[in-house]
């Protein structure tokens, strides 16, 4: 069976004020196209469909179009809701839309319910497992403590039971949306840490054929069963280095895998450049990035006068400017934000604790902080339900 693997479409999205919905009707347009052309058997689509859980109504009329789209084909498709997206908003109508070979997941409880689809060689299991918000879901899975690896892993239990009592040789296919040891973020990704934690091992995986993972915005292959397709379209400029694309995967009679990277439309690149505002202005080297949608980081010593115009007339689509002076890292004009680049909300914390009182946390009110992180996490996902 051939499947194409995709996620994180992020329809509504802008890029630093740049509309991309025609972007994403270009990916859109270009899957179609790629379905029909590698004569692709079923799609995956592993979460954050949406950009945020009430989306905008272009992005709603352009996820409408692609269902029908897909739908036309007569391919099935098998989508699950991400950490940005609204379950229930997403799964509403999703019997209805079952009959027209378009499979929404986005219940936990039905995470040992697959989609049966099936070739020559016998049957497929595609096992929907959406974005488990640990807090919401550990009730349903039984869990005590609320965590990504408990919860990913008691869903994976429904799954494997659910497979033994399938037919000898039934291939399977997992869809999650998850960070998975191994893999490398970007900027671009909404933070998910529970507990101080957010990754989950690949080995809670174990005993399915294949693992079409959503959420990191890279494409990566952690294992040759465990894959990251990433997002059709850069959303920050920590994506500059990317190659975007999506797995084509063809699951073979013995549950083998093989699998080809088919790259997607890039509207323009992007480019990161760093010097003082005259290196840039002047640097022949560059002249490569002069259509690049640019990230500038200026570095002389005191500000330019309009760096942002003169930058512009050069590299037209200009669209982030970053101030960091060549300073020493103890330097007291170094600013806050470049101290705590790279930090988590936890480390802030033990950070300000370490400044007040000339000793950071002990155990005890570590604990204290992570439960209070968890508990803002908690209430921001049941508001976000609620809505």
């Amino acid at each position: 069976m051939r499947v194409l693997h995709t996620s994180d479409w992020h329809l509504g999205r802008a890029f630093h004020r740049v509309n991309m919905l025609g972007a994403q009707a270009g990916f859109i347009g270009h899957l179609v196209a790629t379905v029909r052309e590698h004569a692709v058997d079923a799609v995956v689509v592993s979460g954050d469909v949406y950009d945020r859980a009430v989306p905008p109504l272009p992005a709603v009329e352009l996820f409408d179009d692609a269902l029908h789209r897909l739908a036309g084909l007569g391919v099935p498709t098998v989508m699950i809701s991400g950490n940005h997206d609204s379950a229930r908003r997403l799964g509403v109508g999703a019997g209805l839309i079952d009959r027209a070979g378009i499979h929404l997941r986005t219940e936990p409880a039905a995470a040992g319910t697959p989609v049966v689809l099936s070739d020559a060689h016998g049957d497929v299991a595609f096992y929907g497992l959406p974005y488990l918000e640990p807090v919401l879901v550990k009730d349903e899975f039984g869990v005590e403590r609320a965590g990504h690896e408990t919860v990913l892993a008691a869903a994976m239990d429904r799954v494997r039971a659910d497979l033994a009592t399938r037919a000898a040789g039934t291939r399977s296919v997992v869809l999650a949306h998850a960070f998975v040891t191994g893999g490398e973020p970007s900027d671009s990704e909404r933070d998910i840490t529970v507990g101080g934690v957010a990754a989950v091992p690949a080995g809670v995986f174990e005993g399915v054929d294949y693992v079409a993972l959503g959420h990191l915005h890279g494409c990566q292959t952690l294992t040759e069963r465990v894959r990251y397709s990433g997002s059709p379209l850069a959303y920050s400029f920590s994506e500059a280095d990317h190659r975007k694309s999506m797995w084509l995967v063809d699951l073979a009679a013995d549950g083998s895998v093989t699998a080809e990277r088919l790259d997607c439309p890039v509207p323009r690149p992007l480019a990161r450049i760093r010097g003082t505002l005259e290196e840039l202005l002047a640097d022949p080297g560059l002249a490569r990035h002069e259509d690049s949608w640019v990230e500038a980081t200026l570095t002389d010593p005191v500000r330019p006068a309009d760096p942002m115009a003169r930058l512009a007339e050069r590299f037209p689509h200009t669209l982030s400017l970053v101030f960091d002076p060549d300073r020493a890292p103890d330097d007291p004009a170094v600013s806050y934000a470049r101290r705590l680049a790279g930090r988590s909300d936890q480390q802030i914390a033990h950070d300000f604790v370490a400044h007040v009182r000339g000793a950071g946390p002990d155990e005890r009110e570590s604990a204290v902080l992570r439960e209070a992180f968890d508990a803002v996490r908690a209430d921001d996902a049941l508001r976000e339900v609620a809505r």
